[in-house]
Formats: structure tokens, sequence, C-alpha cells
């Protein structure tokens, strides 16, 4: 479709204002409740204007809704109020960072170093992010608002709770696909994919009580999944991990439940498991109580990777049991670790 066919980026706010054919408004309720408001591509600064419709939903919350089409950021988009959904038509929407933006395409939640509030039952869905990443600098987004140092993600989340990113994808980004921190909880993550970023595809910090399913995160630059710092009763289900550097990192995170996750082709290790470690005046120091334990991995498969299957780095890791797994052809072995007995194996083939 030529640029002359399409609307402009313009929010059609007023349900009076119809659609040039029929007569159809574009300002209706969601199913959620709340009113929807259309946007489509066009010409005018298309993020300032999806912005401006978020800001403009009512404090009961409502919904933005893109329609097909190329949205260009060059500043990120914020859902920062409860009730707020931003929502695609699949991933024939496409937000996509211009060019030296450097900085995040989605942050959900708050920018503050120190919330002042958790925000609550927010929606991203059914969209492709495309950060840019070739024609980005530099990895930390440099705002006076970002007081938490967040780095150039896709999707930034931070400080949400009982929250849904479902049908996202996030590819060439200057830093992770997708991003949580910062007291993030009950949120769930489906049917998300993420390739060709920087670092992670998907990386969680201070999250708890969530649940990540139907991934796809293959060809990035770091991990298909980095755990790292207080990830804990959480779920990751149904997720295959393919060609990244390390199939899934993982540090200071405790009793998770993982099943029917997939790994392979990973550059070195498919799973490394540590305790954190900290500068001291004696020098590098492992830090206490920051071990992996208690986590549980059903049905886990790891194949063809660099280095070995599963490696457990530090002897204060325990408690660990995968059951149900198939470890081949890696390169380096299947289980390898600091101390004896650290993880319990049930029916595993290696």
């Amino acid at each position: 479709m030529s640029p002359q066919s399409n609307p402009p980026a313009r929010i059609l706010a007023a349900a009076g204002v119809f659609l040039l054919i029929g007569l159809l408004p574009v300002l209706a309720l969601s199913p959620a409740g709340g009113p929807t408001v259309m946007l489509y591509p066009g010409t005018a600064p298309e993020d300032r204007e999806i912005q401006q419709a978020l800001d403009r939903l009512p404090p009961t919350g409502g919904t933005v809704m893109l329609a097909p089409g190329c949205y260009v950021i060059r500043h990120p988009l914020e859902l920062t109020r409860d009730h707020e959904t931003l929502r695609g038509s699949g991933e024939t929407t496409v937000l996509r960072l211009a060019d030296g933006a450097d900085c995040p395409v989605v942050i959900m939640g708050s920018t503050a170093a120190r919330p002042e509030r958790i925000v609550q039952e927010l929606c991203l869905a059914d969209l492709m992010i495309d950060g840019n990443r070739r024609h980005e600098t530099v990895e930390r987004w440099v705002d006076a608002s970002n007081t938490s140092g967040i780095q150039n993600n896709g999707v930034m989340i931070q400080a949400v709770s009982n929250s849904v990113v479902e049908q996202v994808v996030a590819a060439h980004c200057r830093s992770g696909g997708l991003v949580t921190a910062n007291g993030t909880r009950a949120l769930t993550v489906r049917g998300f994919t993420a390739y060709d970023n920087q670092f992670d595809g998907l990386a969680c910090y201070r999250t708890e009580d969530s649940l990540f399913t139907e991934l796809n995160l293959h060809d990035n630059q770091a991990a298909g999944i980095s755990l790292d710092l207080d990830f804990n009763h959480n779920v990751i289900r149904e997720a295959t991990l393919a060609n990244n550097d390390l199939g899934i990192f993982m540090r200071r995170s405790s009793n998770n439940q993982f099943s029917g996750v997939t790994i392979r082709q990973s550059h070195h290790d498919g799973v490394f498991m540590a305790q954190w470690v900290g500068g001291t005046p004696a020098g590098w120091q492992l830090i206490p109580q920051t071990e992996c334990a208690g986590n549980h991995f059903a049905g886990l498969e790891i194949y063809d990777c660099g280095g070995v299957a599963f490696r457990v780095h530090d002897a204060a890791c325990i408690n660990n049991v995968i059951e149900d797994g198939i470890f081949s052809g890696n390169l380096n072995g299947g289980l390898v670790q600091a101390g004896a007995n650290l993880v319990t194996l049930r029916d595993v083939l290696d």
C-alpha cells in the first residue's frame, strides 16, 4: 500500500470521526474495558502520537491499537499507568528504532531507581520490535529520566505486576530483547521471540512469581536467557534456545521450575549456573547467599553445544534437580559440577 493510501498517524480520538470508507468509528470499547484508540503509520512523529494516545487514556485504562505498518521510534514508548494496553496487528506492526536514537523501544513501569509504586495490569501484545542495533552507538540510554540505568533494550519491564507480554518479537536490539527488573512480579510472557540482539534474548533481575512460556530465543550475541540477581519462584516452560553464546546463564536464582526447555548449538555451555562474585579488599570473592539452589528442570534437552551441556561452576549451588532429560553431542560432555552431588539426575540420557 502506498503512503498516500494510509491514513496519517494522528490520533482519531473522537467517536464522530470515521474512516474514509464505511462508517466505522475508530474509538470503541476494548474487551478488557476502557476505550480503544486506533492509530495508523504515516509521516508525523509516530512515537509522540502513540505516547499521547497512551497518556490520554482515562485512569481506568484502555487500549492503543496500532494498524499494520512501520512506526519510527525516537523516544521510548512508556506504559506507566495501571490498565494500559499497547497492541499491534501481529508481526506486520513494526516499532523500529530510528537511526541514532540510542534508547529502549518500550518501557513498561517506571524509569526511577527507586520506584514509588508498582504499576499493574499492563499489556504489550501482537507486534514486532526492531532495535536497529547496527545504527545505534551505545548500550545505555542517556536520559535525565533514566535514574535506574536502563539499557537500550527492546522491552524494559520494571516495578510491574499482574501484567502480560504476548506474541511479541524483539530483534536487532543494541542491548537485550526483553528485560525484567526491579520488583517485577506476576508477569506472564507468552509467545515471545528474540533474535540478533547485542546481548541476551531474555534477561531477568529481581523478578518473582512469573511465567515465561512459548519462547523462541535464537542467534543472540550473549545468552538466550540470563537469570541474574533474585530470580526466584518463577516458571519457564516450552522454550527453544538455539545458536546463542550460552543457552541459560544463571546466578542468584532459586526455586524456579523449568519444563520442556530445549537448547541447541550454544557456542559455549548449554546451562551455566554460578554464584555471584564481588570485589572486596582481599580481591574478588564469592558472595555468600547468592548461589543458585532448589531449581528443577524437567524435560531438559541440550544438543550440540560448544562447551558442556550443564555446568555448575560453584559448590554453593546445591539442591538442583534435572529429570527426564537428554544431553547429546555436546563438545565437552554432559554435566560438569564444582563438587559432588550438587545436581540430582533422574532419568537423564547422556
